[in-house]
């Protein structure tokens, strides 16, 4: 059996949020779309996610919520991820934290969806490894479901094409999260996987990632404090879908998806 299955880059805010709701379930119906994963971790003010925020986006038709970063910002989180396992932290965090990094879940037609969400060390704060705890990690997953998804949450791009290269063949696709800037490399690799470098952001592209340009242009030529607010204009959706073959877990095609307020 042949799934769609549709990625999220980093919903931003509000105007993601609204977006979100106006346009995917529309799109999950036109394109036959089986399951859905988004990045949430933005989706609160632009830093965090909340409970009530996480209820938001999955009544939109969301199936599992990753994170990454700023996953800690809104500390009403914490009870949340004890109880929703649907919404994750990423699995490379302290073991000791709260919340888990992977979930297994069945899409709308059955099929069990394996979702792994983890956190890049590149130009970032220290954290465990994610190739180790993805191999862990595995070792659980893979008795369960030949359909697995990763969020690789990074700032460097070698990093996350490493991590592809490392997980080819053990996991349907690997796509990554964070830069806010989606870019034009999503490929098979050579065993199967599916991957992109960066699914992008959803919310105002009118904007610096996310932030409305005369905030961050003052920040950056005053070098003072300054609050970022969150722009307005020229929202989109920007993700991928990938198709994934249920009974061997390879990946058939993956194609970027960009989704305007007028479209």
């Amino acid at each position: 059996m042949k799934i769609g299955v549709f990625v999220i880059g980093d919903i931003v805010g509000k105007p993601g949020r609204l977006i979100l709701k106006d346009k995917l379930k529309p799109f999950i119906q036109k394109e036959e779309i089986q399951f859905c994963i988004a990045n949430g971790e933005n989706a609160a003010g632009g830093a965090g996610i909340t409970g009530e925020i996480a209820d938001e986006l999955f009544s939109y038709g969301i199936d599992v919520i990753t994170t990454g970063d700023h996953v800690w910002d809104k500390k009403e989180i914490i009870p949340v991820l004890q109880k929703n396992r649907s919404l994750l932290r990423p699995a490379n965090y302290s073991p000791l934290s709260i919340g888990k990094g992977y979930v297994v879940k069945n899409s709308n037609v059955g099929a069990p969806i394996g979702v792994i969400n983890l956190l890049g060390r590149v130009f970032m704060k220290p954290i465990d490894c994610p190739f180790r705890a993805a191999d862990e990690i595995l070792k659980v997953l893979t008795p369960e479901t030949n359909v697995i998804f990763v969020d690789m949450h990074a700032e460097a791009t070698s990093e996350k094409m490493a991590l592809g290269r490392y997980l080819d063949g053990r996991v349907s696709a690997i796509v990554g999260t964070h830069t806010h800037v989606a870019t034009a490399d999503e490929k098979i690799l050579p065993n199967g996987t599916a991957f992109i470098s960066d699914l992008g952001m959803t919310g105002p592209h009118d904007s610096i990632l996310g932030r409305r340009v005369d905030c961050v242009l003052k920040a950056i030529l005053t070098q003072m404090p300054t609050k970022f607010e969150i722009a307005e204009k020229d929202v989109r959706i920007s993700g991928a879908k990938i198709v994934v073959d249920t009974k061997t877990g390879r990946a058939e095609s993956i194609k970027r998806v960009e989704i305007k307020e007028g479209d």
